[in-house]
């Protein structure tokens, strides 16, 4: 065991402060990796606070971070896939069963004994994970991602989350050339969304609440923009749409946005509201409609999708920023004050 450098909470009041962390030392099936960019999600926000109390309860002290880009430091005597100088990215999760039917099907995210990044059982130190606010990490080889060298670092960290959880819905409903796709809220999510869509050849219309958007929408590589407060606007859409992405975490018509569904089509949620949505049945029935739910994605198809950003050199729009000004970034983010995530730079970190 040995003490990195971090960020963590005491409480859920807290502001985050420079501390000091346990990490295992590598076994010899774990990879260490020097932390280079961590970006900021706004889980990261919600689990501080402990707004997830009744289903994820927060224990402090808690280090966040689950979009992790960083540089092999070492490896144990059975990794083959990764040695030291490498890029390598680390995301949402550092470990699971591997035997489960989720495992070997690919889907490691839904495993019954998954461990999340941060904030989960730690069952080599015991406690619980801490995450990528810190210098350092160590993580079975199982779980630790190839970056391609031609993304930029700083924008490549958020694709461990916001990037995989728009892929990963958009690979699962065929989006393709000749697809018309929505794109709901232009946030964090959304701007990851309206990219990727259209690195898959859709016709893809971006959805936001405010006219102040629209340049920006099609500067990401929306073709059309819809304004979702102009009925008029809507109108215009009713029955078109073969697949919605749906990014948006506050309340909203989620009816007025099935009823621009085509027969079979699909809406997907994303974002995750804190209230129950109100949706008509009816909606749903009269053109065989579908209405589902997304979270990231197994490994492989995580470095799926990082091949395809490299491919098609996509990376999160980004602020940079030193780790010292994360509570004033946490501050912003409840504003939405970032266009479009945050990535710490860890080398910041030294100077603690």
């Amino acid at each position: 065991m040995y003490q990195a450098k971090a960020y963590s909470a005491a409480s859920s009041t807290s502001p985050l402060a420079s501390t000091k962390i346990p990490r295992r030392d590598p076994t010899d099936t774990d990879v260490q990796i020097e932390i280079l960019f961590c970006g900021i999600c706004h889980s990261d926000l919600h689990q501080l606070r402990n707004e997830w109390a009744s289903v994820m309860p927060t224990v402090y002290p808690l280090v966040p971070g689950h979009e992790i880009v960083g540089r092999v430091m070492k490896v144990g005597s059975a990794v083959a896939k990764f040695k030291p100088g490498d890029l390598a990215a680390v995301g949402c999760m550092v470990d699971s069963d591997g035997t489960c039917p989720e495992c070997r099907a690919g889907f490691e995210h839904f495993c019954p004994n998954l461990t999340l990044t941060y904030n989960f059982p730690d069952h080599h130190l015991g406690g619980v994970t801490y995450g990528g606010y810190s210098e350092s990490i160590v993580v079975d080889q199982r779980f630790v991602l190839r970056l391609p060298s031609n993304l930029d670092l700083a924008g490549a960290a958020p694709l461990l989350c916001a990037g995989i959880t728009t892929y990963s819905p958009l690979r699962q409903h065929r989006v393709t050339k000749g697809k018309k796709v929505g794109v709901v809220g232009l946030g964090g999510l959304g701007h990851m969304g309206v990219k990727l869509a259209r690195a898959l050849d859709a016709h893809v219309v971006a959805f936001t609440t405010s006219p102040k958007k629209k340049d920006d929408a099609l500067r990401l590589g929306a073709d059309e923009v819809v304004v979702s407060r102009n009925s008029d606007e809507m109108q215009k859409h009713v029955e078109s749409f073969d697949f919605i992405l749906d990014t948006v975490s506050a309340d909203h018509d989620i009816d007025a946005l099935i009823n621009l569904l085509r027969r079979e089509g699909n809406l997907t949620l994303v974002g995750a509201p804190s209230k129950p949505l109100a949706i008509s049945s009816f909606s749903l029935l009269m053109r065989r409609r579908n209405l589902s739910g997304s979270n990231i994605g197994g490994i492989a198809e995580t470095q799926e999708m990082l091949d395809f950003c490299a491919q098609h050199n996509i990376t999160a729009d980004v602020e940079v920023i030193p780790i010292q000004k994360v509570n004033e970034a946490y501050q912003r983010l409840l504003k939405s004050d970032v266009k479009y995530r945050f990535s710490i730079d860890m080398a910041s970190l030294k100077v603690e």
